[in-house]
């Protein structure tokens, strides 16, 4: 699945079977039909072919390989994805340093956020045109080595820039090579871990997604308190090679790939042209490909009420983890007098929270696996959304009531960073989640969605904060963030309930249907005659 983002890949209990994953690992192929046809369909469909398989136990199948090698894999495409992370927060460090040595304005400034998020936003639908479908020819390591090298040398003009034009377009060029790996590194870790190992991957993963932006600042405020704002961009250039030599020693890891060069070798050793792969035998056209690629976010996005609302919905706490970059500072550096180290600290609080989070996940997992017992459906994913839903507002009027004032506590504005991280997590991760399994044959193309807008609505933060807090007032300005938050909050309340019925209404979402008690083969539910006799 080339062109998942990361978030799709680690949905929790799964949303494919096991037999679904690895057909679409072999055909890499979105939509109903690629999780309907087999290995098996393809041979009974080209009876003369020699379809080229893994050999059990060769080592050949990357899922076989050493665990030294896999997590060698496993901690290369996180380093990707944490300094993909790192570089949209850690120019927040000193923002203002920028302005006088540039001798520009605030506002400029800011858009090295704004453009490097821009250029995430534009690389979750660009890498589905042209990364994925070239993925599938080459492998996800080119891939990797070409857009982190573009990350590598395009951060360099920002380190040396003597204007703002020249901050600001490096930061987009390099906001855009960024985004291919983070768009890709999910299907290397599904390349080479099977379903029932990733607990530990995926642990993995969610400190770089989840933690990493909060990294930026944390370390971003000593560095450019100690050694300027240009250190900031030289410790992201150093970082990013250090990643791109990481990736010229990476193993292939694609399926597909890997099978079509044993089918090229076997070609080649046998003289028989048979020899084929499922991936070659049914590949769909590139224009095609790149059809489906461009236009099928966009339509879901405009036509399915699930993406349209939980897009708008994670929309909006994404833009609120990029607000609080420069929220922090207002509340804590302009108005209680913290240095730039001190303030990049505070954002420890946010960590805390997501740590926490990630602590309750688990029981989640058992809630679900408890309300499902008799069936899955999309709704049981929606537990810690309403539980988030409700604490999210909470954290944003304890931050709009305690950061406003220096005679407050800083504790006040550090425990709505909790409380924070700790909402913003539960709803990211169970939004995704029902994502997903609502549109388990189209995930792909609804994350896409959801990922674009989410990005280019987070990063048009930068754009208006300043003004909002200091025009609006930091209490008012908190306050209506946190009524915005209540209003939006029966969001996933209303889709728990009336879930099954919008989907019903879709010819994308799935189907399955809640239930609250056993079915027989038929799919007539048991009554309690039934249940007595079966026990």
């Amino acid at each position: 699945m080339p062109s998942e983002p990361i978030e799709a890949e680690f949905v929790h209990p799964p949303a494919l079977s096991e037999k679904q994953e690895e057909q679409l690992r072999q055909l890499e192929r979105e939509g109903p039909d690629s999780q309907q046809t087999t290995v098996l369909d393809i041979e009974g469909a080209h009876p003369e072919a020699l379809i080229v398989t893994f050999e059990k136990g060769a080592g050949e199948d990357p899922r076989e390989w050493p665990k030294a090698k896999k997590w060698y894999v496993t901690l290369v495409a996180a380093f990707l994805c944490l300094a993909a992370a790192i570089g949209s927060s850690l120019v927040t460090g000193d923002l203002l340093g920028p302005v006088e040595d540039l001798n520009t304005t605030q506002e400029i400034v800011n858009l090295t956020v704004t453009c490097f998020v821009i250029g995430f936003g534009i690389g979750y639908v660009i890498p589905p045109l042209f990364f994925a479908p070239l993925s599938e020819v080459v492998g996800r390591t080119p891939m990797y080595c070409v857009s982190m090298l573009f990350f590598f040398i395009f951060t360099l003009p920002s380190a040396l820039a003597k204007n703002a034009a020249t901050l600001v377009i490096g930061r987009q060029i390099a906001g855009l090579a960024a985004s291919a790996p983070v768009c890709n590194v999910g299907g290397t870790v599904a390349d080479v871990w099977a379903v029932e190992d990733r607990g530990v991957p995926m642990a993995v993963f969610s400190f770089t997604l989840f933690m990493g932006p909060c990294v930026g600042p944390l370390i971003g405020g000593f560095i450019a308190e100690r050694a300027g704002w240009r250190w900031l961009y030289w410790v992201l250039f150093i970082f990013s090679g250090l990643c791109f030599f990481l990736t010229l020693f990476m193993p292939e890891t694609i399926a597909p790939v890997l099978l079509k060069r044993k089918a090229e070798r076997l070609r080649k050793e046998t003289g028989d042209e048979r020899y084929k792969t499922a991936q070659e035998l049914e590949r769909v056209p590139f224009t095609q490909a790149l059809k489906i690629a461009l236009l099928r976010p966009i339509i879901m996005l405009f036509t399915e009420p699930i993406v349209i609302f939980f897009s708008f919905y994670l929309s909006f706490i994404y833009s609120l983890l990029y607000l609080m970059f420069f929220a922090f500072p207002i509340a804590f550096a302009e108005i209680r007098g913290f240095s730039m180290g001190m303030t990049g600290v505070t954002f420890i609080s946010i960590m805390l929270g997501i740590a926490g989070a990630m602590l309750v996940i688990p029981y989640q997992e058992r809630l679900y696996a408890k309300v499902t017992r008799y069936g899955i459906y999309p709704e049981a994913r929606l537990y810690p959304m309403m539980v988030g839903s409700i604490t999210m507002p909470i954290s944003l009027f304890i931050f709009a009531f305690t950061g406003a004032y220096a005679s407050v506590h800083w504790i006040g504005p550090c425990i709505a960073g909790v409380v924070f991280g700790f909402s913003m997590l539960l709803i990211y991760i169970s939004a995704n989640s029902y994502i997903v399994d609502s549109y388990s044959a189209y995930a792909a193309s609804a994350m896409a969605a959801k990922t674009f807008l989410r990005s280019e609505v987070g990063a048009s933060v930068p754009l208006f904060v300043n003004q909002m807090f200091h025009h609006m007032g930091f209490q008012y300005a908190g306050l209506l963030l946190a009524l915005i938050g209540v209003a939006i909050a029966p969001i996933s309340f209303i889709f728990f309930k009336y879930g099954e019925r919008i989907r019903r209404g879709s010819a994308k979402a799935t189907q399955a249907v809640r239930r609250t008690s056993p079915v027989d083969e038929e799919g007539k539910a048991w009554d309690a005659s039934d249940i007595e006799k079966k026990r």
